[in-house]
């Protein structure tokens, strides 16, 4: 408890899967939390759930596509909470699975502008803030995508990849004014998400333990594995932690 006690974090896409679990575990750790989303009945209901237990969570309707929609909501959060400590970049969307010959245009840019767009707003925008206090942590979701290749979903691991050198990039560009940033690299967490993939698959059961089985740990991970990584990394336990990755996979990039 308290490890992120008078921190104010924004959590994008908080309403569901990795995002709703950092949203709650940060918020439990004393941390005032915005949660920012396009799914308002998830996040409403999240924010209206936590705080009955006493938590500071409130729900913004955020795209992280349009800047000027950021610029907005993240005034709007510092003048409800008075500061923003920590930004955990998750917002992200798979995009679909074809061969990059079969791939369009439209679904190319449509992953690139949610995963890798996002991410550039959502840091220029949160960096102000953090440079006035000369002190923040900035968490960009990247996956194991953004370290290895697959033979799948082509938008996804560039834009995977792209965040994680984000990441790196801006540690070095802000690290004398105190602000780290650092990616987190998840392996296969059974998330909306996720599920949402098996499902395209012929056999869904046969490839959800096919997927398991990828894992030496022989399981996919749960939101919360990643969510406690999001906690250390926006604490001051991490206070020497810059332009690094931390990999929460079961395994999966050991082989």
């Amino acid at each position: 408890m308290n490890r992120l006690q008078g921190k104010v974090a924004i959590v994008t896409g908080g309403a569901l899967g990795i995002g709703r679990a950092c949203v709650a575990r940060m918020a439990e750790e004393g941390a005032a939390v915005a949660c920012v989303d396009v799914r308002d009945k998830d996040g409403k209901a999240l924010a209206k759930e936590l705080g009955k237990r006493g938590l500071r969570v409130k729900y913004w309707r955020m795209d992280v596509t349009r800047e000027a929609e950021v610029k907005r909501i993240f005034g709007k959060v510092a003048r409800e909470f008075g500061a923003i400590h920590a930004l955990v970049n998750n917002a992200g969307i798979a995009g679909p699975d074809k061969p990059t010959h079969e791939l369009t245009e439209a679904e190319w840019d449509a992953v690139q502008a949610v995963n890798v767009k996002g991410v550039f707003l959502c840091t220029k925008h949160a960096i102000p803030y953090m440079r006035q206090q000369r002190a923040g942590s900035i968490i960009n979701l990247s996956s194991i995508y953004g370290l290895v290749g697959a033979g799948d979903a082509p938008p996804y691991h560039a834009s995977k990849g792209a965040v994680r050198l984000m990441a790196k990039n801006d540690a070095i560009l802000y690290a004398s004014e105190g602000i780290r940033v650092n990616s987190v690299h998840p392996g296969f967490i059974w998330t909306p998400m996720v599920e949402g993939f098996v499902r395209t698959k012929p056999d869904p059961e046969g490839a959800k333990q096919a997927i398991a089985k990828l894992h030496p740990l022989g399981r996919m991970g749960e939101a919360d594995d990643v969510a406690w990584g999001v906690v250390y990394l926006a604490s001051d336990e991490a206070k020497f932690i810059t332009g690094s990755e931390l990999v929460i996979d079961g395994g999966y990039t050991a082989r």
